[in-house]
């Protein structure tokens, strides 16, 4: 089985740590479990120099992590988490931890979020301390085979397109989309990338206003290789959950086999 926790993470490491310790009390008993995680869980920062303070402290957080994986028997996939680089930033990094405590899996985040949104923030420069990563990652589980993106990657079709030609049959999209680009972008594009990877698509999400300052859409969301809502969680915090069914989703890849048909394949990532 696999969960999207929704969250509102606030400026304190620990008090988000002890608010994803609450939610894991009131899981499923099913195992094996994936809980996933959204974007910024650990800490939702006023300024990238905060997150930047916490990545280089991150050893004792990323223990604390895998003691929980242990203790309940879930495979995690953790949203990002800041960890630092030679380069005075920190990758946006999403790491999946097996039900051992062990990190199997890190992607970091490939597009950052450098826009400007009418919102109460205004301007987002997620480049002025995080550095892009480079890499896709597929990673194989008990679940299937997951692909790992972040937030802002969801307008990148090509990303997408390259994890499901690496045999991607679970994309996971940890997410803190503002309010504004959520209610105009979030389930549109969502569906599209299910729908073109033929791919179950998890993503759990931030919801509400933070200390930060920032609002946060919500609306974590499972969605099916055929597009269809498994599962939405549109406001608050809690978990959404879905058993995903691999026989149907490569019955859906042999019937219609659109990545076989690609013919732009050298032009995506």
């Amino acid at each position: 089985m696999i969960v999207a926790l929704q969250m509102c993470s606030g400026l304190s490491a620990d008090a988000n740590i002890e608010q994803f310790t609450q939610q894991l009390q009131q899981l499923p008993a099913t195992r094996p479990l994936l809980v996933c995680l959204p974007e910024s869980f650990l800490v939702f920062s006023k300024s990238g120099q905060q997150t930047l303070a916490i990545a280089k402290q991150i050893d004792m957080y990323l223990q604390q992590l895998s003691n929980l994986c242990r203790q309940y028997d879930i495979w995690l996939a953790a949203g990002t988490i800041p960890i630092a680089t030679e380069h005075d930033k920190y990758f946006a990094a999403s790491l999946l931890f097996n039900n051992q405590g062990d990190v199997v899996a890190q992607y970091n985040k490939m597009h950052l979020f450098d826009v400007d949104v009418a919102d109460g923030t205004g301007a987002y420069r997620e480049s002025n301390y995080t550095q892009a990563g480079n890499d896709i990652v597929v990673v194989d589980s008990p679940f299937g085979k997951i692909g790992l993106t972040v937030c802002y990657d969801l307008r990148f079709s090509g990303l997408f397109s390259a994890l499901q030609r690496a045999g991607a049959e679970i994309i996971l999209v940890p997410s803190a989309f503002t309010t504004v680009t959520g209610a105009a972008h979030w389930q549109p594009l969502l569906t599209a990338r299910a729908i073109e990877t033929q791919s179950y698509v998890i993503a759990a999400a931030q919801a509400g206003l933070h200390e930060n300052g920032r609002a946060t859409y919500g609306h974590s969301i499972i969605i099916s290789p055929w597009g269809d809502v498994l599962s939405e969680l549109a406001n608050g915090t809690g978990f959404i959950g879905c058993q995903p069914d691999l026989n149907r989703l490569h019955a859906i890849r042999r019937d219609m086999p659109v990545q076989s048909h690609q013919r732009f394949r050298e032009h995506l990532l």
